[in-house]
């Protein structure tokens, strides 16, 4: 029985790279992490972010118009562009007045009047450093948040109000006025530099949360704006936003932590 055992590992062993991406398309996502483990030929393989094997994979998630669009576009490689759409907006974290669009990334909101309307993502974090673009698509309007938020902030309130960072569940940065907001309160400008520019439609801005040491801060054209707020809970993290004009679309694309910020 052993002669034949290592009979199959040894023709397992001298299959081609190519023909170990062929097969390693057809397993499951929820299995690659173990097939890694195999041997360093599948190893190696699977650190190749570009891969035969995380591009079939992500073809099958992302459609081509996605990939051929500039939503992406500071995202490099196909593992990379596949571990986005897994963290891209929740259909079932966002208002009744907000959609999802087809390209998972971007979320439009109706033009609903008198409602503020928020939308987080689909994973929460509790450990680690993550970092996440987030650009308005259109006019801001009185109300613009960007941030974080709790499974129990809520996703819905009447009127035109800074939902994110309304109560103790989330912590925001109004793109309108500079306002840090968390708990119903202003917590000051943000950033803390003299005529702080405001916010352009269009402009991508980076959400740097790190759960360790339980700040978050944000990025501007690749400058650090500082940290905004200190001591969040050990609890799951979401990104998130809050708008109120009608019509605007706000897209998100996690990053995981990139280097060259």
């Amino acid at each position: 029985m052993s002669i034949i055992v290592k009979n199959v590992a040894a023709r397992w062993m001298s299959l081609s790279p190519h023909i170990i991406e062929l097969i390693l398309c057809y397993v499951d996502l929820s299995d690659l992490k173990n097939c890694s483990l195999v041997c360093k030929k599948w190893h190696k393989i699977l650190e190749d972010e570009n891969s035969e094997v995380w591009r079939i994979h992500c073809l099958r998630k992302l459609s081509k118009n996605v990939l051929k669009s500039d939503v992406l576009s500071n995202v490099t490689t196909f593992k990379a562009k596949l571990r986005a759409w897994f963290y891209a907006w929740d259909p079932n974290e966002c208002s009744r007045n907000i959609f999802i669009k087809p390209n998972g990334f971007t979320l439009h909101r109706n033009p609903v009047a008198q409602s503020t309307d928020a939308a987080k993502g689909k994973i929460g974090f509790t450990s680690g450093r993550h970092c996440w673009e987030v650009w308005w698509e259109g006019p801001l309007g009185t109300v613009a948040v960007i941030g974080i938020a709790t499974k129990e902030a809520p996703l819905q309130s009447p009127g035109y109000v800074p939902l994110l960072g309304s109560n103790c569940e989330s912590w925001g940065w109004n793109l309108v006025d500079n306002h840090l907001l968390h708990n119903g309160d202003c917590h000051g400008n943000y950033p803390l530099l003299n005529n702080a520019p405001k916010y352009q439609t269009g402009e991508r801005l980076r959400v740097v949360l790190d759960c360790d040491d339980r700040t978050i801060s944000f990025e501007r054209n690749y400058e650090f704006l500082g940290v905004a707020f200190r001591g969040l809970p050990h609890k799951p993290l979401y990104p998130a936003i809050s708008a109120v004009y009608g019509n605007t679309e706000v897209s998100m694309v996690y990053l995981g932590f990139p280097l060259d910020g």
